[in-house]
């Protein structure tokens, strides 16, 4: 699957589970130390802040890796999706 497709995918995924994902241009101090964004709880409300300037493989990596925290339980998602999920929290784990 294209990573473009994925990232909708993956966007589409964020929205069934109520995580809001923004795109923002983060400082220099943020996404040195964070990579490219990340999962965070806003006043009781879940976001994915993903730096603007990220690649599209960076977006990838950024939302699997928050999203992947999340059960998914019985909601319908493609089986890319799934595999991207399971390998990016599969690799946190380790």
């Amino acid at each position: 699957m294209k990573t473009e497709v994925l990232l909708e995918h993956l966007e589409a995924t964020a929205e069934a589970l109520a995580v809001k994902v923004s795109y923002e241009v983060l400082g220099l101090g943020v996404s040195a130390t964070t990579g490219h964004g990340g999962l965070c709880r806003v006043k009781g409300q879940y976001r994915v802040i993903i730096d603007k300037r990220a690649t599209p493989q960076e977006r990838v990596a950024t939302l699997a890796t928050s999203l992947g925290r999340f059960e998914l339980g019985e909601l319908d998602v493609v089986d890319a999706v799934r595999d991207v999920l399971t390998l990016y929290s599969t690799k946190r784990a380790s």
